[in-house]
């Protein structure tokens, strides 16, 4: 009986520390901004939600496409309805790795260089992506900063020729991510 209860102790202790080795986020930042001739275009979402597994480097994020609130309603309206079909395809994700993850020490203050790689999956269409990041741990908590670009026909989101004018063929996108531990 004892040596049951001791196997169960230790069982207990090793969920609770690879659990701990899981940071996540449920209030993350996403921007895209659109440049423009005609008009420049940007949305903000903070309903992303994130994961870090510190001991592997897998890395997600979810992303719920009609989070995203623009300063106007109508171009919401046409983001959903006409661009992004977000009753067809309501979440936009990534999943992959931090490449080098073991040079974080998320124990450590400090600002850490990072490369994540995996599949961004946008308007039902998956594409691989390997995109820069930094990771700053502070006071034992951690956040990410990524900026890059993305292509809207890369994800199969057509524009039609009469807006053309108004969206950039190139959208720039900013993650912030601050973390707690799981």
């Amino acid at each position: 009986m004892k040596t049951r209860i001791h196997l169960l102790s230790i069982a207990l202790l090793l969920t609770a520390s690879l659990s701990a080795q899981k940071i996540f986020t449920r209030t993350g930042y996403v921007k895209f901004y659109s440049e423009a001739p005609i008009e420049n275009i940007e949305a903000v979402n903070k309903q992303v939600s994130s994961v870090i597994e510190i001991g592997d480097g897998s890395f997600a994020f979810l992303v719920p496409i009609k989070g995203f609130v623009f300063e106007k309603a109508l171009m919401q309206e046409h983001f959903n309805e006409n661009y992004m079909e977000s009753g067809k395809y309501p979440k936009g994700s990534f999943q992959g790795k931090i490449k080098d993850i073991g040079g974080i020490n998320f124990e450590k203050d400090g600002e850490y260089q990072a490369t994540f790689t995996g599949t961004m999956n946008i308007h039902g269409v998956e594409k691989e992506l390997t995109e820069k990041a930094t990771i700053t741990v502070k006071g034992g908590k951690a956040s990410l900063n990524a900026k890059f670009n993305l292509r809207p026909e890369d994800y199969g989101i057509k524009i039609p020729a009469g807006k053309r004018d108004n969206i950039s063929e190139i959208v720039e996108v900013t993650v912030k991510m601050d973390y707690e531990k799981k």
